[in-house]
């Protein structure tokens, strides 16, 4: 059949699914194929496959497990049309309620559809200068390894008893590290107490005086000392290798890949940012610290009135675009706008398949994947209403997408994580709960979000199975256009259009990126130090006279008018006033100017 212009091949895996073909290309609101789906597309139906290439239209194929076998078709032919895969076999065929299914197949075909906007990407480039930071021989040991591929240099921390090289095959230097920065190919160190040994060293190395503050460059760092990690989740360190010294298997690993951490590497650019619209700081003032407070890496510092953030060292968690209440910072993969229309394709088209109460299953690829593959493969699979979206990262969801789904007529989401935490979930939660406080309060109930943490497939389905606790909302169709703020304001309305017992405001937790100020008009002497600081434009003045005017729907919240204001007399309230779009700017406080 044919979806989008692209043509869409569905096999049934030697009849492991059941699926038809003329019901599911109706769901699809999709031509049916006159050959009837294949059984075996990936076998002795490779033919339909190379003759679909051969008609020159992008190709959707309903298998992942075979890609490689279907990309290796494509070259062969010496064809260059786009080729796009999507699982429905785990994610719907192998269920106990398959019969169900067709109509979050045809969501999943429908979405799978979709063009994908890459995402721009920085460069590092390591030329294999290494420094090899340990405690004992196995430094050494492991530096003679890496030798012959490697520019590699050993330093042992003081007092490490190393019986002296027969022969000074590799560089060893005392010293211990007092700081480190940088990332893959740009690590810059500063060490104390560095000394070179006595070539007359005997039983152990022997050093002179120690010189304090030496600088050293590098592009790999292989950490075996055991000790407190240089880095802040180092895990997410491109080019810092540190594996449990007491451990083999571990440390042989960890030579394998600096071994291969030479030549140039491309890493997804995953937060734009645009410092005009960053409300850190006015006038030497502190303003919105969301994003520094919640980057463990440290890809992040302040920078005047702006941050900064280093592409090199970002780890890709999204927490910052999450939090972010002015869209100053945009996550890449995809970007939020994308990301919803995503959502808006899959939630249309389960709807229009008579798809009914759809739960979305958010979950990132690399754990979330495989277990609901095991899920599948080995348990019950997912229900018939349990619609898997993957995203790069479960923590770059915020409000915004959120609203976004329960307006566009999700009943529930379940977030899927795994048990030990890769990133930091704490700006998650904080979303979460946000999201949870709206829709408690316009009488969508409780219930409707959850994290499912579990690394074991039986857990997954017993959490997702069982009655749903409430029924979704009638879906409110809209176009996702727009920065983050846009969207989520958009998002937020249309669920207030679909609430079941909608209110005119709601009050906010405190650090919200929405809500009103609290202003002592007596207190204010309209000086307008507030207008001056207000990075958004919430707060207004008028050239024609004395006027403090304020637009909420702007305002995020960011407390610079109060740290700026010298009487002191205004207050944040954090909330969210579904009129405040169209009400537009209020006056606070006006006096008639004085005629000389």
């Amino acid at each position: 059949m044919e979806i989008e212009g692209k043509r869409v091949l569905v096999c049934d895996c030697e009849g492991t699914m059941p699926l038809d073909g003329n019901v599911l290309a109706r769901a699809c609101r999709a031509k049916p194929d006159a050959r009837g789906l294949a059984t075996q597309l990936c076998g002795t139906e490779l033919g339909r496959f190379i003759l679909a290439l051969g008609e020159g239209k992008p190709l959707v194929v309903a298998c992942t497990q075979e890609a490689p076998r279907f990309e290796e078709q494509k070259e062969e032919a010496k064809r260059d049309v786009p080729l796009a895969f999507v699982n429905i076999r785990e994610a719907a065929g192998w269920s106990e309620e398959a019969q169900d299914a067709t109509p979050k197949i045809a969501a999943l075909l429908r979405h799978a559809a979709l063009d994908v906007t890459p995402a721009p990407v920085v460069s590092l480039k390591s030329e294999g200068v290494t420094l090899i930071y340990g405690k004992d021989q196995g430094a050494i040991d492991a530096a003679r390894r890496l030798a012959d591929r490697l520019n590699v240099t050993v330093l042992l921390q003081p007092g490490a008893e190393v019986l002296p090289p027969r022969l000074m095959d590799v560089p060893v230097v005392q010293g211990r590290v007092r700081s480190a920065k940088g990332h893959l190919g740009a690590f810059e160190l500063i060490v104390d107490d560095y000394a070179t040994p006595s070539p007359s060293s005997r039983v152990s190395l022997a050093y002179g005086t120690g010189k304090t503050g030496a600088r050293s460059r590098c592009d790999i760092i292989l950490d075996l000392t055991g000790g407190t990690p240089l880095f802040a989740a180092h895990e997410t360190r491109d080019g810092y290798l540190r594996p449990d010294p007491g451990s083999a298997r571990a440390v042989e690993d960890a030579i394998a890949k600096a071994a291969e951490l030479v030549g140039e590497f491309d890493k997804p650019r995953y937060a734009l940012f645009q410092a005009e619209l960053c409300a850190h700081s006015r006038s030497k003032k502190t303003g919105c610290t969301r994003c520094l407070d919640l980057c463990v890496p440290g890809a992040i510092a302040p920078a005047g009135d702006h941050v900064a953030i280093d592409p090199f060292v970002c780890a890709g968690c999204g927490a910052c675009s999450a939090v972010c209440p002015t869209g100053a910072v945009t996550y890449s993969l995809p970007r939020p706008a994308d990301l919803l229309n995503r959502l808006r394709v899959l939630l249309e088209a389960y709807d229009a398949a008579n798809g009914r109460n759809a739960v979305l299953l958010v979950h990132d690829l690399r754990h979330g994947e495989p277990l609901i593959d095991l899920a599948a493969r080995l348990g019950r699979g997912l229900p018939a209403r349990v619609i898997p979206f993957a995203v790069n990262e479960i923590t770059q969801l915020g409000l915004e997408f959120f609203a976004a789904a329960i307006a566009m007529g999700a009943a529930a989401i379940r977030i899927l994580a795994p048990a030990k935490a890769k990133h930091e979930r704490a700006a998650l939660a904080q979303q979460m709960g946000y999201a949870e406080t709206v829709l408690a309060g316009l009488g969508f109930g409780a219930g409707r979000l959850g994290l499912v943490e579990t690394d074991d497939p039986d857990a997954l389905s017993a959490a997702l199975y069982g009655p749903l606790p409430l029924a979704a909302a009638k879906a409110r169709a809209f176009l996702p256009l727009g920065d983050k703020r846009s969207l989520a304001r958009l998002a937020l309305a249309k669920l207030h259009e679909a609430a079941p017992a909608p209110v005119d405001a709601l009050a906010l937790p405190k650090g919200a990126p929405f809500g009103t100020l609290d202003v002592n008009v007596a207190g204010c002497t309209l000086c307008l130090a507030c207008v001056s600081a207000c990075p958004t434009g919430a707060l207004k003045d008028n050239p024609d006279k004395p006027m403090l005017r304020f637009d909420e729907s702007a305002c995020i919240q960011c407390g610079l008018c109060k740290s700026t204001c010298p009487e002191k007399v205004i207050e944040l309230v954090p909330r969210i006033d579904f009129a405040a779009q169209s009400r537009g700017t209020v006056t606070i406080k006006e006096e008639e100017p004085a005629h000389c």
